[in-house]
């Protein structure tokens, strides 16, 4: 008897098996799959760290007015030019530190910066600063291995024993300053700093992406080694602070 089957019906069960086993057994469509899935959630734990860090404290950020009294306001260092000028976002965060000490609202500028270098002190420029404008030095502690803003909220817990304080920078910095500082253990509320527009400004926010994840990782899994020491009382009656 002739057989009634049609090459033009469609395929053959064999042939339909063969590329089924086919797939099964192609690498290259399983590392595909492997390596978006990789990548998928590595950018939904990028995006978690980031918006962690970016909302979780963003109702700490106060105006200068909203300030209740504190022991300390941490100024962050933000670059010196070799003549000792202060950038300008550094002046703008000393400026606006110098006015909450004047309104009552600190007792003491812890200063924070840089002096890993002999002739580079961002401490030290920081309170010529405040002396120029009239601060007495009573007013003024100093912290020369605050390198990163982790070193600097981490020794004003440990180091210096501070638990609340105002923390002063410009607003693109205060999110990250306040996640790190908070989850440190120190009960921070932030003024920012922003006295006028800077030219690196969108040189700044695209760097702060970055450092937000950075800063999440530290706290959660690195734990960055700190320049440690003895405790410093900056509140002690026979205080000196200043070195050079």
């Amino acid at each position: 008897m002739t057989s009634l089957s049609n090459p033009r019906l469609g395929s053959s069960p064999r042939r339909t098996q063969s590329r089924s086993a086919s797939h099964r057994r192609n690498p290259l469509r399983w590392f595909g799959l492997a390596l978006a899935l990789i990548v998928g959630l590595t950018a939904a734990v990028l995006l978690f760290a980031y918006l962690d860090v970016t909302l979780r404290y963003r109702g700490l950020i106060l105006q200068p007015a909203e300030v209740s009294k504190r022991p300390a306001a941490i100024v962050f260092g933000a670059g010196i030019y070799p003549s000792g000028r202060l950038s300008a976002v550094l002046a703008d965060r000393m400026n606006t530190a110098i006015g909450l000490y004047q309104n009552g609202a600190v007792e003491k500028l812890l200063l924070t910066g840089d002096n890993s270098l002999v002739e580079y002190n961002e401490p030290g420029r920081m309170g010529d600063y405040a002396r120029q404008v009239g601060l007495p030095e009573a007013a003024l502690a100093y912290d020369y291995a605050g390198r990163r803003t982790y070193d600097s909220c981490y020794r004003a817990r440990h180091i210096f024993g501070l638990d609340r304080v105002v923390l002063v920078t410009q607003r693109f910095h205060l999110p990250r300053a306040l996640y790190i500082c908070r989850q440190l253990g120190v009960d921070a509320v932030g003024v920012a700093a922003d006295e006028r527009n800077y030219r690196l400004a969108g040189w700044f926010a695209l760097r702060e992406s970055f450092a937000r994840v950075a800063a999440w990782a530290d706290i959660h899994f690195l734990h960055p080694e700190v320049i440690g020491g003895e405790p410093i009382d900056i509140f002690a009656p026979g205080y000196v602070g200043r070195v050079e």
